[in-house]
């Protein structure tokens, strides 16, 4: 079974691409070791459609989410060397920071990626 659940910290600001007629938001999420050496894991997470406008909306550096969602590998070769990668697609991005203090700011809503 194939199920990843993350809770952790934006790393990066997020990324937005066009792929085909799809959008796809991507971003480093550092996830905090639950070990007396401390320190982090930095993974890379995908999210596409609805779900990407969102996060490219309400997030940013340094903020706190929770994802659930799958691991996707690929492969291809670059400069005639093979290249690997392992990231998270989620299939849902929960926001955990509060809202900004700005008096504009709105209640972000949760809507669950359509897969």
């Amino acid at each position: 079974m194939n199920v990843v659940t993350l809770i952790g910290n934006l790393a990066t600001d997020v990324d937005v691409r066009e792929v085909g007629d799809k959008q796809v938001a991507k971003f480093l999420l550092a996830v905090n070791r639950r070990s007396k050496d401390g320190g982090a894991d930095f993974v890379w997470v995908s999210a596409w459609e609805r779900q990407a406008e969102l996060c490219n909306q309400y997030l940013a550096k340094g903020h706190r989410v929770a994802i659930d969602g799958y691991i996707r590998s690929r492969t291809w070769e670059e400069e005639g060397k093979r290249r690997d990668a392992i990231e998270v697609v989620a299939r849902s991005v929960q926001f955990l920071s509060p809202p900004s203090d700005d008096p504009g700011g709105e209640v972000v809503p949760f809507e669950a990626a359509v897969a």
